[in-house]
């Protein structure tokens, strides 16, 4: 069982929607960088969702030294008993950030959700005691539901949304990520018919919703991110018919957010100051 949240002090998680820029401006990853501590950081990098972990984690380690990170730590584990296991507790003990890689969501449930690395890593986070970021497959399990797989470019249905449980970092979200260019506004509008308690996020490629303790993001990167909120929805057949059937949902809140725009996704407010 998920422990409760506790309350947060402070926090900075950023929820990458997938092929962030890693060659030139770096922006994502250089506001990560800081926001761990700089040239002071210490940076731990969980490539287990990739069935590659071993190129995944090389591959930001170098980028990560090349910002001047003076220890990085990459948390490589393969299974799920790992997740207890006090070596990589002892490690995490030190890390300002932590930094989860893309891949597949499942598989990085699997082997991190209820383990004592992964409540630490969500407290530590929550406490603002850690910068936690995480792109692609490390953006979706954010939200305490999870879009899991499912299609695109189609109408609304049951059948387009694969739903799971998350890691519960910010429980309040629903995460889609590559949005616009994988064509994944149907999917995120099914997804939040099933769970119309939850706010849809989703975020295109190399962009960022950087979370702040105060219950808002800021849109960081070169995309947009998209706001589904079904706060006003009123009336949704989801529950009446077949799973290929389309959907009807009514009153959806839909806003598209672009860089330097900030958002209260507790309120469900635009910051407009």
């Amino acid at each position: 069982m998920q422990q409760p949240m506790p309350i947060v002090k402070q926090a900075s998680v950023m929820v990458i929607g997938g092929a962030e820029d890693k060659v030139h401006g770096r922006q994502i990853l250089t506001t990560f960088f800081q926001r761990s501590g700089g040239t002071e950081a210490t940076i731990g990098i969980i490539p287990c969702a990739s069935r590659e972990p071993a190129i995944i984690g090389d591959r930001y380690r170098t980028i990560f030294a090349d910002m001047g990170t003076k220890q990085i730590e990459v948390l490589d584990i393969r299974d799920r008993s790992e997740g207890d296991d006090a070596r990589w507790l002892e490690r995490l003990a030190h890390c300002t950030g932590i930094f989860l890689t893309g891949g597949d969501q499942l598989r990085l449930c699997s082997l991190m959700a209820d383990t004592n690395l992964m409540h630490t890593i969500r407290v530590h986070a929550q406490l603002g005691k850690i910068a936690l970021a995480g792109t692609s497959a490390g953006a979706a399990v954010m939200g305490e539901k999870m879009i899991a797989g499912g299609g695109s470019g189609e109408s609304p249905s049951r059948a387009l949304v694969d739903l799971s449980d998350g890691l519960g970092i910010i429980p309040e979200i629903l995460v889609d990520q590559h949005f616009h260019n994988r064509n994944r506004m149907a999917r995120l509008m099914s997804a939040v018919a099933a769970c119309p308690d939850r706010l849809g996020i989703g975020i295109d490629e190399d962009t960022c919703a950087l979370f702040e303790a105060d219950g808002t993001f800021q849109v960081i990167g070169k995309g947009t991110i998209t706001i589904v909120d079904p706060q006003m929805l009123a009336h949704t057949n989801y529950t009446e018919v077949e799973p290929n059937a389309p959907l009807s949902i009514h009153n959806l809140q839909v806003h598209v957010l672009c860089p330097g725009d900030r958002f209260n996704f507790r309120d469900r407010t635009l910051i407009t100051s």
